[in-house]
């Protein structure tokens, strides 16, 4: 696949990395030469220095040949105008990165399609609605919502009051009659390997586990891991970055109690102007006094979303240590992405890989209609939609030559999620949801042209 990237920033050098690791071929065009030179020192693709709005270098990197064309500069309006003259120059699909959420809540009404722009992204956006489906899904560190909830992907760290510690699959499996969830994949308590569970898989003390749920499963799971349901009311938000005002202002949608701290006393009263059904504080979140006047105790859950890394991460550690039972941490550095759960803090999100994930279907074979890599494990999830002369079409899943290294997750029909088992036949028209090791990506594709 001809893959042109359009910024070579954060966000386009990440996926510039990941899409190379793919053996695509890959074009990244930036104005900054310095920029394109650790690209080139890093990574096997092709660079161009200039102006992606400009026709002659949109020709140079031979747009006209180009599968797929991803705007991911600073500039809104760059990233706009290079799709449209892309499409029109003759890029297969297009992707701008926006930072307007006024753009992706209005897209249908806008019509954007018809100047040539096929999707818009808003890592800032992916990031607050990424927080609150957290909030709403309390006691898990990671979700992802499959056609708006039909089905879940959840994972969480067993504990010694898990029932099912020490048990197999199959024998957890047993303890509810009717099955709204199933493990889809196993990262061993300290290790950095990642196991796709078989029925004979033990599950340990300290396992991170991620499963597939339907309606219904996340209670199930709930009770199976021995924690009490608490749930979330009072949010504290540190930083009035794009991520914290978006995620604030969904927030008080949502009748969530908000408390939102902003260094900067000219943002903080923008802040106070455009939320006024949140608290909104003026000072240094990393004053353990400030937040202590601000009862930080009382907290059901804290984020941090500044614009500095250690600075969330710390202060995430502050209020743990204060009995903030949910803490969610807003980090660039992908070494600290890693390391989640030994540094103690609930979750750590980043906007490069959340728009990563969100372009990533685009590059799948076969008709992916939703990605995403799961957190600190080496392993993806895709969610296929069966046409009627795919190989898996009228089959029974036990029949099936699936590799190992891959498991079919869930099913939804007819905007029902189903958790299948092996008698379960996949028919035309369901949307498949595998999750499987990198290793096995093609082949599990092959399944679905």
């Amino acid at each position: 696949m001809k893959i042109i990237i359009a910024g070579a920033g954060e966000v386009g050098f990440h996926l510039a990395k990941l899409l190379s690791y793919e053996s695509q071929e890959i074009t990244l065009l930036d104005t900054k030469k310095e920029s394109l030179v650790y690209a080139i020192d890093h990574l096997d693709i092709r660079v161009i220095k200039g102006d992606a709005t400009s026709i002659a270098v949109l020709k140079d990197a031979r747009i006209q040949n180009s599968d797929l064309f991803i705007a991911v500069t600073s500039s809104e309006t760059t990233n706009i105008t290079a799709c449209v003259l892309a499409k029109q120059l003759g890029a297969r699909r297009t992707i701008a990165r926006i930072s307007n959420a006024e753009f992706i809540d209005q897209k249908e009404e806008v019509g954007f399609a018809k100047f040539g722009i096929d999707e818009l992204i808003s890592p800032e956006s992916l990031a607050a609605a990424e927080i609150e489906l957290l909030l709403n899904q309390y006691g898990f560190n990671d979700s992802y919502e499959f056609e708006e909830g039909a089905l879940t992907m959840l994972s969480l760290k067993i504990s010694r009051t898990a029932s099912f510690v020490d048990k197999t699959v199959q024998e957890a499996a047993e303890i509810f009659p009717e099955l709204h969830f199933v493990p889809i994949a196993i990262q061993r308590f300290g290790t950095q390997y990642t196991i796709i569970p078989r029925g004979d898989t033990q599950f340990k003390e300290g396992d991170k586990v991620v499963f597939i749920t339907s309606k219904g499963g996340d209670e199930e799971l709930f009770e199976l891991s021995g924690k009490v349901r608490s749930d979330v009311k009072n949010v504290m938000i540190l930083g009035g970055s794009k991520i914290g005002h978006r995620t604030a202002k969904d927030l008080c949608a949502s009748n969530f109690n908000v408390k939102l701290v902003e260094s900067n006393k000219d943002v903080a009263f923008e802040l106070a102007d455009d939320l006024p059904n949140a608290l909104i504080i003026n000072g240094d979140g990393r004053n353990v006094e400030l937040l202590e006047e601000e009862n930080i105790s009382n907290m059901d859950a804290f984020i941090s979303v500044t614009g500095n890394s250690e600075t969330n991460i710390m202060s995430c550690l502050v209020a743990k240590s204060k009995g903030v039972k949910k803490t969610i941490a807003l980090v660039e550095n992908m070494d600290y992405y890693q390391l989640s759960q030994s540094i103690g803090i609930d979750t750590l999100i980043n906007k490069k890989l959340l728009a990563a994930n969100n372009i990533f279907r685009y590059i799948r074979k076969g008709e992916v209609v939703a990605m995403t890599k799961l957190n600190n494990m080496n392993a993806e999830l895709l969610e296929f939609v069966v046409k009627n002369k795919s190989k898996i079409t009228n089959k029974v899943i036990k029949d099936l030559d699936f590799p190992r290294s891959a498991i079919v997750g869930g099913v939804i029909r007819n905007g029902v999620g189903l958790i299948p088992l092996g008698d379960f036949k996949v028919l035309a028209g369901d949307r498949v949801v595998v999750c499987c090791l990198p290793r096995a990506i093609t082949e599990v594709e092959k399944f679905f042209f």
